[in-house]
């Protein structure tokens, strides 16, 4: 069982003054809380470590994914992302009722119409991986899909997409750098490996020193890298393509990139980012990593 408690501070829902329930044996709180099941109902919503405005983003929830509440102050809930573990603090009003299973975006961004017609202004569009309730009971034309709750979708912004992660991560290719993203409106080296893990049915920890020590297995030194491995740095991961390149997105181009590895590494020891860190390499026998979000999977011990 992996160790997590380094990245207690992010992965357990526990502070002096409150605690999740299923951690009573195991932290010391002033009270705990069983916590209320919640979702993402904004397109994107952001999480801040603290629930100091000024706080910066740390990261990013999906439409639809599920939130469990602890505590509501002033308009923001603290909780834990059911997605990947992460605890923070949201504006309460992004939040609603838990989302039946139902489909998930495959595209890099969906248009919700307020009828069935591409015609019509969009009320909004919902970003990659974000999940949906559909209207089962709904009838509409041919190329659209109803959602529960009103609004329509382009059917083809739904279907499932073949391909592995790598695939995924070049789709991304352009997307401006966004500390703190997590979709094609600007997203972070870590979160492009999350999403297109996720889309290729892996499911990954949010920030990079947490997948350099939670994913797969590592790779010796001498052994040749292949597409879909991972390259750390100190704060920095990308995954290996074809032919020695590397698909990050960084903060040198400002945008996700595909380069030859060679002279990521050049240009970071110059820059004094230093040497490669870690390669990890994902594979059937390796490793596997669940969120820690629940008292049968909550292996962090911080005591």
């Amino acid at each position: 069982m992996a160790d997590l408690s380094r990245f207690a501070a992010r992965l357990l829902p526990a502070r002096p003054d409150l605690a999740a329930s299923h951690l009573e044996d195991r932290v010391t709180a002033a009270r705990f809380a069983e916590g209320t099941p919640r979702a993402v109902i904004a397109p994107l919503l952001d999480l801040a470590a603290t629930p100091d405005p000024r706080a910066e983003r740390a990261t990013q929830l999906l439409h639809g994914e599920g939130f469990v509440v602890y505590a509501e102050e002033e308009g923001l809930a603290w909780g834990q992302s059911l997605a990947d573990g992460y605890v923070g603090w949201v504006a309460a009003e992004g939040l609603g009722q838990p989302i039946p299973e139902g489909a998930q975006v495959t595209a890099l961004a969906a248009h919700v119409y307020p009828a069935p017609d591409i015609k019509r202004r969009p009320v909004t569009a919902l970003p990659f991986l974000a999940r949906l309730a559909l209207d089962e009971a709904a009838a509409p034309p041919t190329g659209f899909a109803a959602l529960r709750g009103g609004g329509y979708v382009c059917s083809a912004h739904l279907a499932p997409r073949a391909g592995d992660a790598v695939d995924h991560a070049e789709r991304f290719l352009g997307v401006p750098y966004l500390w703190g993203g997590r979709s094609a409106a600007g997203l972070d080296c870590s979160a492009l490996v999350q999403l297109a893990l996720a889309a290729a049915g892996v499911a990954a920890p949010r920030d990079s020193d947490m997948q350099a020590a939670l994913l797969g297995e590592p790779l010796p030194e001498h052994q040749p890298l292949r597409r879909g491995d991972l390259v750390f740095w100190r704060g920095h991961v990308g995954i290996v393509a074809d032919d020695g390149l590397l698909v990050h997105a960084n903060a040198h181009h400002m945008a996700v990139s595909r380069e030859p590895l060679a002279e990521v590494e050049a240009r970071v020891a110059q820059a004094g980012g230093g040497p490669v860190t870690g390669r990890r390499r994902l594979s059937s026998g390796g490793r596997s990593w669940q969120p820690p979000t629940g008292p049968a999977r909550d292996p962090v011990d911080a005591r």
